[in-house]
């Protein structure tokens, strides 16, 4: 990628065609009826990695829960993972809460509109900062994701890979060069909109495209192998033994994973990597580890669950206990009715079917 990728390219047309296109065809989603930085800047932060259509109802509930950024900041963290609950990603809400709080002690509440400043908040990044500045304040600042990628490396023909972090900032810097200054607003939601529904990653509807005329690689006939990106690490594979563990009272026993690390301070039932411990030893392990005494009873039901970077899969057994008071701090006792209360991973919300075998 090189300062040559916009040389002959009719920049002011592409710029009028594209928010012609966005005026007439854009998706009408409730973070766009608004300006409220506070509100758009919780939708992007719900948009990464996750798809429009399932992002709509949590952003819903959680302007609902959370109204203002003083709401979201006064809360409790387990509230507002009960709320992302099933979202997933949920370092995406510990940062949004904690950037909510820096927002009322350091700027009065104001979503600061200030680049360097709104870079300073936990977990806004170099997208999240130019999608709050451009929609929100209406500047002129790129807000480069992998959608945008894909549409730049198609229209200019790049093939340069996307994940290096030189591209990326390359990016940056010719997404810049084509921001109109009197409307970014439209323009990045423009580009976005149309990675989202006409420059999709594996089919892309070319035919459709408002700016069809500037695409390099629709005119090489490459507009398939564009973007250039490498292959993920395989996932790696872990195998648990979740226990759905009931006291004599009729009470669950649940956990509490670690403040730091892959789900933090989310509730899980207890769950035992197998291959370190075996089976024949799993109930000296829980005792061990945490004092819990408990008899295996059988196995309920297997679940996959995919990460990013690795996959569990889980074994469902349930077990029963004789202790009625948690034995070890990371434990809680609870009752059926209160499991709802609590903020579980979706693979664990999965496992409440198996409780209604009890």
């Amino acid at each position: 990628m090189t300062d040559q990728s916009l040389q002959n390219f009719d920049i002011r047309t592409f710029q009028e065609q594209m928010l012609q296109w966005y005026d007439d065809n854009k998706r009408d989603l409730p973070w766009r009826q608004t300006k409220d930085p506070y509100k758009i800047w919780v939708s992007e932060v719900m948009l990464q990695q996750t798809q429009v259509n399932t992002v709509i109802p949590y952003f819903e509930r959680f302007m609902r829960k959370f109204p203002t950024v003083y709401h979201l900041a006064e809360a409790d963290e387990q509230t507002v993972l009960k709320k992302w609950e099933g979202l997933g990603y949920y370092s995406r809400a510990r940062n949004l809460h904690e950037a909510a709080r820096e927002v009322v002690a350091i700027y009065g509440g104001q979503v600061p509109e200030e680049p360097k400043q709104l870079a300073t908040l936990k977990g806004v990044g170099p997208y999240t900062k130019g999608a709050i500045l451009s929609i929100a304040f209406n500047q002129p600042e790129p807000a480069v994701d992998g959608n945008v990628m894909r549409v730049y490396s198609r229209l200019l023909k790049i093939e340069e890979d996307i994940t290096k972090y030189r591209v990326k900032k390359q990016f940056e810097e010719t997404v810049r060069q084509t921001i109109p200054a009197h409307n970014p607003r439209d323009f990045n939601q423009s580009i976005m909109e149309l990675g989202a529904l006409i420059c999709t990653p594996r089919e892309p509807m070319c035919l459709l495209c408002p700016v069809q005329q500037h695409c390099k690689a629709f005119a090489a006939g490459i507009e398939r192998d564009l973007p250039i990106k490498k292959k993920n690490k395989k996932q790696k594979v872990i195998p648990y033994v979740a226990l759905l563990i009931q006291n004599d009272q009729g009470d669950f026993i649940i956990e509490q994973r670690p403040a730091s690390g892959l789900l933090a301070n989310m509730w899980q039932f207890p769950m035992v990597p197998i291959e370190e411990i075996g089976r024949d030893h799993l109930e000296n392990w829980l005792y061990g580890e945490y004092g819990l005494h408990i008899s295996l009873k059988e196995e309920r039901g297997k679940l996959r669950h995919v990460f990013t970077h690795l996959i569990w899969e889980i074994t469902v057994f349930t077990a029963e206990t004789t202790d009625t008071a948690p034995l070890d701090k990371r434990l809680r006792i609870v009752q059926p009715s209160e499991l709802e209360t609590f903020p579980f991973p979706v693979s664990h919300l999965n496992m409440m079917k198996f409780l209604q075998e009890f």
